[in-house]
């Protein structure tokens, strides 16, 4: 083999390695080496759930890209998103900033991948480096440790049913204590019986007022009538509380005699001064001022007013016994 020869194979070998390389890159990131990668966004969780770089993004179970990173920051784990441009026209696919991402396991034993949303139509796309709002999806495993758990709780208060039941620790248990109770009580249990016995059978003859009231239907028909007439008065008492509340109402707005005697401050200082009038009215009257006030105190007026009743019987009199003209002086003589 000459050096031609194996110069040829060299590079053929060289040419290979480069070429397997390349592939081997290409698979791993999707075929998008040496391409346009489209954009990243950034999701944090509590927990990944063993989501690993490479893993797809998928949208309505498409999809769309890759996970291009992981990693621990603060409290949280954050997975950088890769979105890849798809379909025959490599369309960039958009976001919208409602959508919610997750991690879902693709089966029992299926590897994990990140499922988003569509989220809303009319909202707005995220921006290249945003973050994108996550949910706690709960997987297999997670499920099963609930189950677990479950079980374990289960089989604690089983256990605890059982005690109960059976006894512990010298106790007597559950059972015991019913016929224990069974037997200390069965007498009084059929005492009672018995009673309840006579009782249905007095209420079945109608005997006492409940027996009376099951079995006459007169007395239900009474005792309806008088729920009606309860009923009725009922009806007009409340027709009279709203009459009185509609008075009440009248006189709080000044309306009415009483009210504006109430409220309208005109009218009760004209029946302050009424008042006032009438006390001193009275006092005039008490102290025997004025005309009605002498009449009231001073008897003098009544002595005279007799003595002129007198005389004019005394002219009534003599006109009877008198002519004319001695009868004028008869009574000009008795008045004066």
């Amino acid at each position: 083999m000459n050096n031609a020869q194996q110069t040829a194979r060299v590079g053929l070998f060289f040419i290979l390695g480069l070429a397997l390389t390349w592939v081997t890159f290409e698979t791993l990131h999707g075929g998008k080496i040496f391409k346009d990668n489209g954009y990243t966004i950034t999701a944090g969780f509590p927990d990944l759930k063993e989501l690993k770089p490479g893993d797809e993004v998928r949208m309505a179970g498409v999809k769309i890209g890759y996970v291009e990173s992981t990693d621990f920051t603060g409290r949280r784990a954050e997975a950088v998103l890769r979105i890849d441009k798809v379909g025959p026209n490599q369309k960039v696919i958009e976001i919208p900033d409602d959508a919610t991402a997750s991690i879902i396991m693709s089966g029992l034993i299926g590897t994990n991948y990140l499922g988003i949303d569509l989220g809303s139509s009319n909202r707005p796309a995220l921006k290249p480096g945003a973050e994108i709002r996550t949910k706690v999806v709960p997987d297999l495993n997670s499920v099963m440790n609930d189950l677990g758990n479950l079980g374990q709780k289960l089989d604690g208060a089983l256990g605890s049913i059982s005690e109960a039941m059976k006894g512990k620790d010298g106790q007597p248990g559950l059972f015991q204590r019913l016929n224990t109770l069974v037997g200390d009580t069965g007498d009084k249990f059929t005492v009672t019986m018995t009673n309840l016995q006579e009782l249905s059978a007095k209420l079945n003859r109608g005997d006492g007022t409940l027996g009376k009231l099951i079995n006459n239907p007169k007395l239900h028909d009474a005792l309806l009538v008088a729920v009606d007439d309860i009923k009725d008065t009922a009806n007009e008492a409340k027709k009279f509380m709203t009459d009185a509340q509609a008075v009440v109402d009248q006189v709080k707005s000044g309306k009415g005699t009483l009210g504006s005697l109430i409220y309208d401050d005109t009218t009760g200082n004209e029946l302050k001064a009424t008042a006032r009038d009438l006390r001193e009215i009275s006092a005039k009257l008490n102290s025997g001022e004025g005309t009605l006030g002498k009449l009231i105190n001073d008897d003098t007026l009544f002595r005279d007013a007799q003595s002129a009743i007198k005389k004019a019987d005394r002219a009534l009199d003599g006109l009877n016994d008198s002519g004319p003209i001695s009868a004028v002086g008869t009574v000009a003589g008795s008045l004066f």
